[in-house]
């Protein structure tokens, strides 16, 4: 019943708010808190009046549910580094919507196609957005790139010998020998990351222009405080004291727009449960 018509309505507010979302996140580089807890504030309000008019409690409780599966996801993610804080905010959110079915073991599985939908396209768009970066600052690119190179060299040389071992002690198994280059490409992709990050995505900011949440580049002090560089970003109290006292420009670390994977993510997860029939009575 993925595709029901109680559903419909939850699946296009999602489109919506993630619509929305994208365009916050390429303008400003976040996602205004209250936009995200907007949206679950409506889809339980909408998930209650169903339940009311039907007599089936168990669409609110589903949304209710999906939210505090997501809540624990999205804590995950962010302190395992891998959202910021307005994606995280996002996905718990939407967590409130991908609750679609009262099987819950069809939910477990949509959970599960979202995330794997949300890794796999995410990875490309990233991939994609870097070439994009490195074509528009290849001069300071390619300078990043023989340092951090020489900076590594030491992992260079580790992943060659580690990579030739496994050839060796794989008795040349094509299979195996797939280990092997991976085991090679590993400082070739870090080195690649490491130098976009120094050369593409550091900016110069005015303390005024400096916003909630912001990555500094490194340790600042402000007014006789240490500011510390840290994934957390800037916090309200240490924005209000760097507007206050401080004068120089700022480093801030920016990170690519995340928002449009949930989007490809969220329209796959669409397509999938069109293309295989999740529709009511299917």
């Amino acid at each position: 019943m993925i595709l029901s018509s109680e559903n419909l309505f939850l699946l296009i507010l999602g489109i919506i708010w993630i619509i929305f979302a994208v365009i916050q996140d390429f303008r400003k580089r976040e996602v205004d808190n209250i936009w995200n807890f907007s949206l679950i504030a409506f889809v339980l309000a909408y998930r209650a009046s169903v339940s009311a008019y039907s007599g089936n409690y168990w669409f609110l409780v589903n949304g209710i549910l999906g939210l505090v599966i997501f809540l624990i996801l999205g804590n995950l993610f962010y302190y395992a580094r891998l959202f910021a804080g307005g994606d995280a905010k996002l996905v718990i959110a939407l967590g409130t919507i991908l609750s679609l079915d009262y099987n819950w073991l069809i939910n477990f599985k949509i959970f599960g196609m979202f995330i794997l939908l949300f890794l796999v396209t995410g990875s490309i768009y990233v991939l994609f957005w870097s070439f994009f970066l490195v074509f528009r600052n290849w001069n300071r690119f390619r300078k990043e790139f023989v340092k951090q190179c020489k900076n590594y060299k030491a992992l260079f040389f580790i992943a060659i010998i580690f990579a030739l071992l496994w050839i060796l002690f794989s008795f040349i198994q094509p299979m195996l020998i797939l280990i092997a280059i991976v085991i090679f490409l590993f400082p070739i992709l870090f080195v690649f990351s490491k130098s976009v990050e120094e050369s593409c995505m550091i900016k110069s900011t005015a303390p005024d222009k400096v916003t909630e949440g912001d990555w500094l580049y490194e340790d600042i002090i402000v007014n006789g405080k240490k500011i510390s560089a840290n994934w957390e970003g800037v916090s309200n109290e240490e924005l209000k004291s760097i507007k206050k006292y401080y004068r120089r420009k700022i480093l801030i670390k920016q990170g690519i727009p995340f928002t449009p994977s949930f989007l490809f993510a969220f329209v796959g997860l669409i397509i999938i449960a069109w293309k295989f029939g999740w529709v009511i009575g299917g």
